[in-house]
């Protein structure tokens, strides 16, 4: 009888060197990894463990503080008000959460979906827009808002933020990977132009709503510049500004203090970011759209 003819291949073998030269790769992938790991954290943690070092303690003696305390959390807010500042900048960053999502979707959806004449010279207006830095427009919108009375007010804090081109566009992108397949669909089924963005685009965009959320948080939270142009009363006052007062004042000339007031601004951004992380990493193609 003849042996019947072999019906597959078998991988080649790794030699040792083959094994060596793989596990070399990998561990360094790994230590680049943690490397880039502790360039990003490592200021963070430093100030970290400045922020609950002792009174007497040398901020520069050491790594690990000998008398750990949250004292200076407690002294940041008793030294500056640190609760008005911190509601103040959850007014603007919520209301500027609210109108991006709101308007980046609406804008991504009509620039993305809806075929108009116009609609690629407004496309290409609003990318070159990208091109100008804040600063070229810093005065121009300043007298803007000042004309409008809003001067020395949280709203015209928020108002030059209220939509950014850039979230237009992460929605234009989101929204564009929705297969006309399933639009059609739900026009054959009667769905009208409202029902088929809330129902169908909106669901199928989580990922990108997260991530403007995030952007338009981190934006308003972080915003130092524009608060510092537009508001004047100190009651009115962000928590940048507050946090600039801190660091700039003679009696309160503490290290200490400027790292806790620093983490006391960082850690609402951290809560928000874990607690949207599961539709940041998910991505665009979920909701409406099952494969």
């Amino acid at each position: 009888m003849s042996t019947p003819p072999a019906t597959g291949s078998r991988a080649p073998r790794r030699t040792g060197a083959d094994r060596r030269r793989w596990w070399i790769a990998r561990a360094g992938r790994y230590a680049t990894l943690l490397l880039m790991l502790a360039v990003m954290l490592g200021p963070i943690v430093w100030q970290f463990l400045t922020s609950i070092r002792g009174r007497g303690e040398n901020v520069y003696d050491g790594v690990l503080p000998a008398q750990p305390t949250l004292d200076n959390y407690v002294r940041v807010a008793e030294s500056f008000p640190l609760l008005r500042y911190v509601g103040n900048t959850l007014t603007v960053a919520v209301l500027a959460i609210t109108s991006n999502m709101l308007f980046a979707a609406m804008g991504g959806y009509a620039l993305s979906r809806a075929a108009w004449k116009g609609r690629t010279a407004v496309f290409t207006l609003l990318v070159a827009t990208l091109m100008f830095p804040f600063e070229s427009v810093m005065i121009s919108m300043f007298l803007t808002v000042r004309e409008m009375g809003l001067i020395d007010t949280l709203v015209g804090v928020w108002l030059p933020g209220a939509v950014s081109v850039l979230n237009i566009m992460i929605m234009r992108a989101a929204f564009l990977s929705v297969p006309r397949e399933v639009e059609e669909a739900a026009v054959l089924d009667g769905a009208n132009e409202w029902a088929r963005f809330t129902r169908i685009f909106l669901p199928s965009a989580k990922g990108a709503l997260a991530v403007v959320c995030i952007t338009s948080f981190m934006g308003a939270w972080d915003d130092f510049l524009w608060p510092l142009l537009v508001l004047t009363d100190s009651e009115n006052h962000t928590l940048q500004l507050g946090l600039k007062t801190l660091a700039g004042a003679t009696t309160v000339n503490d290290q200490r203090l400027v790292a806790a007031g620093a983490m006391a601004a960082l850690i609402p951004m951290v809560l928000l970011f874990f607690a949207l992380q599961r539709f940041f990493f998910r991505g665009v193609g979920e909701g409406a759209v099952k494969t």
